[in-house]
């Protein structure tokens, strides 16, 4: 786990032990595999393909950045991979991990940097 954004217009800044910052109505990630800033935060408007992390749903008021591809970022593999607030019918994600708003709140409360996802079968 590398850090934790929330939005402070929905959110007080949440107890976690990962560094945490708000987010900004500007902030994007860059998913465009030939940019110099694939799968890292970026300022909006960008010139390369970027998603919005300001979103009109409450997906995205809580965003841990997990820390897929980005040791070093290859391009192509994959980027903006997060846990987050899952949709309230469930429905999958592109890759990130989701979970209702309320368990994010508590997980939250227990992660650090150390914590890793693991996958199970």
């Amino acid at each position: 786990m590398r850090r934790l954004f929330y939005r402070p217009d929905r959110f007080a800044r949440p107890v976690c032990a990962l560094p945490t910052r708000a987010l900004a109505q500007n902030d994007g990630w860059c998913d465009a595999p030939g940019d110099a800033n694939y799968n890292m935060p970026v300022p909006l408007p960008y010139a390369a393909s970027a998603e919005h992390l300001w979103r009109a749903d409450h997906v995205y008021d809580l965003i841990v950045v997990v820390g897929y591809n980005d040791q070093p970022v290859v391009a192509g593999r994959g980027s903006a991979i997060f846990m987050h607030i899952a949709r309230e019918n469930y429905t999958p994600t592109v890759g990130c991990v989701a979970f209702a708003r309320d368990d994010l709140i508590a997980i939250l409360r227990m992660i650090d940097r150390r914590s890793r996802l693991v996958a199970q079968a």
